[in-house]
């Protein structure tokens, strides 16, 4: 991605592609639900989205990222129940009990909850612009997911998406805290480590598995709509933080129906113009956002991928290349410059 492009911008694309990419995905795991379980189609899409990332690991070669510590085991862990096990299969169990469009409106859902999270649990600053932002994209899924007709979305099935939402939204928030680790190894661990307990429970079960066609297709979804999917949502969550990454993925449902339009030929509805109307207004809200004021940062100890700018000034006894990794250590500084609550901004206000 271009290096002059600012940071809320290289935030809003990552995130924007991301939403793009998950919102195709419950209409398209949907079909695979007629040949397999839940279980096992969770595992197979969060296996074939590690597979891709294991394979990108091989090709990609130096990045300076920093690496995954054993001190990071635990939120690992928690990672992969949260976001690569409950989630996927809470929606799963959805989609069996309800349609695809009332699932992709619930999901919307998960927005609301990751700014809960990030904002009370993990004193992430918001402010009325990024409240104002998903509110609006959140009204736009709204608008999306009308229904033309009386639908009953059954209470399980309801229960089953916002506990999904509830779970991703604790994961945007863990993973958050992770971002500075090297994304594609954390999102690799994540979604190899969710898929091969699954599929081990599935067979363990004697959940019916899928033949080889819809196999291979449930690897190629998952390759897209979570290796590629989640990887660029854990770059938005290092560039943006968790509440405003939830804006941008928040328009899933809305970059899911233009990909059916084109894709599907579905006709385009005057509800889903209008729906994209209401969530370009988040999300000019968030990349018009222009929040800057004297700010302090307090001493610290890290490690991430960095170049020497004006929050890295530090020596080294021998040349380095840029960008590179390793400890350092940030003295307290006070200065004032536009900033979004990314690792280096995550403080009071």
């Amino acid at each position: 991605m271009p290096a002059h492009l600012s940071t809320s911008t290289r935030g809003a694309l990552c995130g924007l592609a991301a939403a793009a990419l998950f919102g195709l995905s419950a209409p398209l795991a949907k079909p695979l639900l007629q040949a397999t379980s839940p279980l096992t189609l969770a595992g197979l899409l969060y296996v074939g989205g590690g597979l891709a990332l294991a394979v990108a690991s091989v090709l990609r070669g130096r990045t300076g990222e920093a690496a995954l510590q054993r001190s990071d085991v635990p939120r690992l862990g928690l990672l992969i129940l949260f976001g690569g096990i409950l989630g996927p299969v809470l929606m799963l169990l959805a989609l069996q009990r309800t349609s695809a469009s009332s699932v992709s409106l619930l999901l919307n859902l998960e927005g609301p909850f990751t700014l809960a999270l990030a904002a009370l649990a993990f004193g992430e600053h918001v402010g009325w612009r990024g409240l104002a932002a998903l509110l609006a994209v959140v009204a736009g899924a709204v608008l999306l997911g009308l229904p033309s007709g009386p639908v009953h979305t059954p209470l399980a099935a309801t229960l089953c998406v916002a506990g999904a939402c509830l779970a991703w939204g604790l994961d945007n928030n863990l993973t958050r805290s992770l971002s500075l680790r090297d994304p594609v190894a954390l999102v690799r661990t994540k979604t190899l480590g969710a898929g091969a307990c699954m599929l081990c429970v599935s067979l363990l079960s004697h959940a019916a598995w899928p033949g080889w066609r819809t196999t291979l297709l449930a690897l190629l979804l998952g390759a897209a709509s979570y290796g590629t999917s989640i990887l660029l949502d854990a770059y938005a969550l290092r560039l943006l933080g968790a509440a405003r990454e939830s804006a941008y993925f928040a328009t899933a449902p809305f970059l899911g129906a233009l990909g059916a339009v084109v894709l599907l030929s579905e006709k385009l509805l005057p509800t889903t113009l209008l729906a994209g109307a209401v969530m370009a207004l988040g999300v000019w809200l968030l990349l018009s956002e222009r929040h800057h004021h004297a700010h302090t940062h307090q001493a610290l100890l890290h490690e991430h991928r960095h170049v020497h700018d004006a929050h890295h000034q530090h020596a080294h006894q021998e040349p380095v290349t840029e960008p590179h990794s390793h400890p350092h250590a940030h003295a307290s500084l006070t200065h004032d410059h536009p900033h979004v609550p990314d690792a280096h901004h995550h403080h009071r206000h």
